[in-house]
């Protein structure tokens, strides 16, 4: 396949440009700034893509965005967070559908905050939107990509949950903090962490780009863990202590509005579309896979 990619310097865009490359797949990466390589190209989530680096392409996996957990969430980071996924989505959707030799399928990177605060409640694709500043980015982000699908090409929303990988995310951030013995619970631990190892958010990634899956599809293991467990299985894995606690208060101090949305927020993600498509997880055991990312 030829496969083009924004968002590949990126944690999980930079590993699906390795893992294409090494099974013989030929990558375009779609950066920002002016190509300095045979296998970039150029587009601006403002306004204008290199459709000729698309032409020939078989499939576009779209990953651009600022990060979500990256800073705080004063008013501007979080209209940052907005512009850079529904525009950039709108401008590559609208580039891809005035193609005239289009791509066959556009996966568009999401995230399980559509489905807001689950509580302990499970839910799947067939579920509605929840609440909240993440809910009404992803109905809006996976909004952006409509002409690209009106166009004929099957989109599909990959809605990411916790990516477990030394190299960043959740477990690559606080992970000195665990080899100091220094990890904890957050809050009191109960709330839901819907999670996937990094090896099967690649795997799901390729799976689909074949098929003929399209909509919304959970990115995310089919065992949810609490917090409390997933703190556990870190300190195992390491061989240290973890029993310490972050206050709620301090997280929402730190934080602002991203604690309730983020390292607060309870979600029970179950990934029914992509087991019915036959899709086989490496990791359904919490424990196996932060074990295997810390390698």
């Amino acid at each position: 396949m030829k496969v083009a990619i924004t968002g590949a310097s990126g944690l999980i865009g930079g590993a699906l440009v390795e893992d294409l490359r090494r099974d013989g797949h030929d990558v375009v990466r779609l950066v920002r700034r002016e190509p300095a390589k045979q296998d970039e190209a150029r587009w601006d989530p403002h306004g204008t893509v290199d459709t000729s680096a698309l032409e020939g392409c078989d499939a576009v996996v779209h990953l651009a965005g600022a990060g979500v957990a990256d800073r705080p969430w004063t008013s501007a980071y979080k209209q940052k967070i907005r512009d850079s996924r529904v525009r950039g989505t709108r401008v590559l959707a609208e580039a891809i559908a005035g193609m005239s030799d289009r791509p066959k399928v556009l996966v568009s990177g999401s995230a399980i905050g559509y489905y807001g605060d689950t509580g302990g409640r499970e839910v799947d694709e067939e579920s509605s939107m929840g609440g909240g500043f993440l809910a009404e980015l992803v109905r809006d982000w996976e909004a952006a990509a409509g002409p690209a699908a009106d166009a004929g090409v099957r989109v599909v929303h990959a809605r990411t949950g916790v990516v477990l990988a030394r190299e960043g995310g959740m477990l690559g951030k606080t992970l000195p903090l665990f080899k100091l013995g220094l990890g904890g619970k957050l809050g009191n631990g109960r709330q839901w962490v819907s999670w996937i190892s990094l090896t099967d958010q690649l795997a799901a990634l390729r799976h689909l780009l074949g098929g003929e899956l399209a909509g919304p599809v959970n990115l995310t293991a089919p065992r949810p863990v609490t917090n409390a467990a997933y703190t556990r299985a870190v300190g195992q894995a390491l061989g240290r202590p973890a029993v310490l606690t972050v206050p709620r208060f301090a997280l929402r101090l730190a934080l602002r509005g991203l604690a309730d949305e983020g390292p607060l927020i309870s979600q029970r993600v179950l990934p029914r579309r992509l087991e019915a498509s036959g899709f086989s997880f490496a990791h359904t055991d919490v424990d196996a896979a932060v074990r295997a990312a810390i390698g």
